[in-house]
């Protein structure tokens, strides 16, 4: 089998007006770039990454493809996915792998890996090895953009929809602030909820430690990306000063940069992210590394991908992912994704 062409379909949505945001950002630009894979068999892998704040960010991202990428995978053999993956690190490290090239990465491996499903008829994740016959999961659906009413209208719902947690958007101005957030939902959820909490890199090692604390008072499960993430060394400082567990990795490049944290244990959770790993098999091989230093894993994001991601993996803890769509609702039981049995990457 060879591979016989690349086709990239760009997706830009309108500027929404009300955009969703976080203690560091806001998703002003929506939009993503669709890859298809065509091989000589008629097999088509597929998949899409993104971005969502940064304008122009996917029309770079299509043109790294479509020049660049597309021209080197011609005539290759769609199987040889590692070797092929190594290859293009090589062929594109100019540009340094990080950022935009991380990206173009994952919708290569993510798209080769789905016509090995294809071609064998089995989910990615008994390719691998399957590790898990389903995945509990939260829902991220605490936004800071949410007034009170709608952030535990949200959560309420979520707790209805039979998520057994969900994550809520810290980093608020004040610590006060963010605890008006949290006992609301609380109030609303009750303790047999889960919650997480993200300040997605907004604070300072000892506003961390400070608002850390209270948030463990709190039952809060994990504190999620507190820090800069690759502050390696305040990352350590924090982890041994709390006593609730501190969840990161959604902005790390490689599973070298996971080593960093593991070895210096300042991380207890380990959350890959598809898109800035360079695709599943980075993020299966980082998650493995996690299981060797006995810490647990969960993935950035959620969609049938990162499903089977964890299904791979033995030390997998959640997917993350959003309300349920009325296509989930039969594979969710008692607060679990079931282990997709489809091929490639599908039902």
């Amino acid at each position: 089998m060879k591979i016989t062409s690349l086709e990239t379909e760009l997706y830009i949505a309108p500027p929404p007006e009300r955009p969703i945001t976080d203690a560091l950002r806001a998703n002003r630009h929506p939009g993503h770039v669709r890859l298809k894979v065509h091989t000589d068999k008629g097999i088509v892998g597929s998949t899409s990454v993104g971005f969502a704040s940064i304008r122009g960010a996917n029309q770079t991202l299509q043109t790294m493809v479509d020049e660049e990428i597309a021209p080197l995978l011609v005539g290759r053999d769609p199987l040889a996915i590692q070797l092929i993956h190594e290859d293009l690190k090589r062929g594109l490290e100019e540009q340094a792998i990080h950022g935009m090239t991380m990206y173009a990465l994952t919708l290569v491996n993510v798209a080769l890996w789905d016509i090995f499903g294809q071609e064998t008829g089995q989910p990615v994740h008994r390719l691998v090895g399957q590790a898990k016959d389903r995945v509990p999961a939260y829902t991220m659906v605490g936004w800071m953009h949410l007034e009170l009413d709608e952030l535990k209208a949200v959560c309420v719902r979520a707790a209805e929809q039979g998520f057994k947690a969900v994550k809520v958007k810290v980093g608020s101005p004040t610590l006060e602030e963010d605890i008006q957030r949290l006992e609301a939902v609380r109030a609303e959820i009750g303790t047999e909820v889960t919650i997480m909490v993200d300040a997605n890199q907004t604070l300072t090692v000892f506003e961390a430690l400070r608002r850390g604390q209270v948030f463990q008072e709190m039952a809060v499960f994990w504190l999620e990306e507190p820090l800069p993430a690759h502050n390696y060394d305040d990352y350590a400082e924090l982890a041994a000063g709390l006593a609730m567990p501190i969840a990161t990795g959604e902005n790390l490049y490689g599973k070298e940069e996971f080593k960093e944290l593991l070895v210096r244990r300042g991380i207890d959770i380990v959350q890959v992210d598809l898109a800035r790993l360079g695709g599943f098999s980075e993020c299966v091989a980082t998650g493995l590394l996690a299981a060797a230093f006995g810490v647990p894993c969960c993935t950035h994001g959620g969609g049938m991908v990162n499903l089977n991601i964890l299904c791979a993996l033995p030390n997998a803890m959640y997917l993350e992912t959003g309300p349920l769509s009325d296509a989930e609702r039969e594979y969710f039981v008692d607060g679990c994704f079931l282990a997709p049995e489809g091929a490639g990457f599908s039902w």
